[in-house]
């Protein structure tokens, strides 16, 4: 399949939240289908919103707006958190798969942290 380049494209942070995304949306096909209008609706969006909120807060004008975005992005990445760790506690993730996907959550966090931070440190805006 062949998709046009987007300025993000090039943002490693998005590179790992859309893998995470992915990854997300690939584990939770296994979930019970009881759960497919809560948890697994949920950690979706939620997963989904990271992404969205990096997209929107890069194609922002001033500094302000950007680093706005970038913590409800921060939000959304936390929600994930304790979304994948009840998922655990129910039953619903193998500890394996659970340490995975939490490993590639806190690396998108580090990201996004770091990002964050070259963001208020722009000159730019």
């Amino acid at each position: 399949m062949k998709k046009f380049t987007q300025p993000y494209h090039s943002l490693i942070l998005w590179k790992e939240v859309h893998k995470f995304i992915l990854d997300v949306y690939l584990t939770t096909e296994q979930f019970p289908t009881h759960e497919r209008y809560g948890i697994v609706s949920q950690l979706r969006r939620a997963a989904v919103s990271i992404e969205l909120n990096i997209v929107e807060g890069h194609a922002k004008k001033t500094k302000a707006d950007h680093l706005r975005f970038l913590d409800i992005a921060n939000g959304s990445l936390r929600e994930c958190a304790s979304l994948i760790e009840l998922c655990l506690d129910l039953g619903y993730l193998e500890q394996e798969k659970y340490t995975d996907l939490e490993s590639q959550r806190r690396k998108a966090g580090f990201l996004l942290t770091r990002f964050k931070t070259g963001t208020k440190e722009r000159t730019d805006y």
